[in-house]
């Protein structure tokens, strides 16, 4: 799993157990619904840090409780 991927599946976790859609989200967080869907969009490989700290202040968490997830423990190491 990449980190990107990671962060996509802590988002849809997140999104889940609050039972809120990404338009939502968007809207908590100040940004456009496109921003989240193409972060979302499993076609592009990168995301903005910028981005998850909005996202998160949306939903009113720190970076450290997004990336506190045991998802983000599992990566392997990107240094060869």
């Amino acid at each position: 799993m990449t980190v990107k991927e990671a962060v996509v599946a802590r988002f849809n976790e997140i999104l889940r157990e609050r039972n809120m859609r990404a338009n939502e989200l968007a809207t908590r967080s100040g940004v456009t619904p496109s921003s989240v869907y193409s972060m979302l969009d499993p076609r592009r490989k990168e995301v903005s840090v910028n981005l998850v700290k909005k996202l998160c202040d949306g939903l009113d968490m720190t970076l450290g409780e997004f990336f506190g997830a045991p998802v983000f423990d599992e990566l392997e190491q990107e240094i060869q």
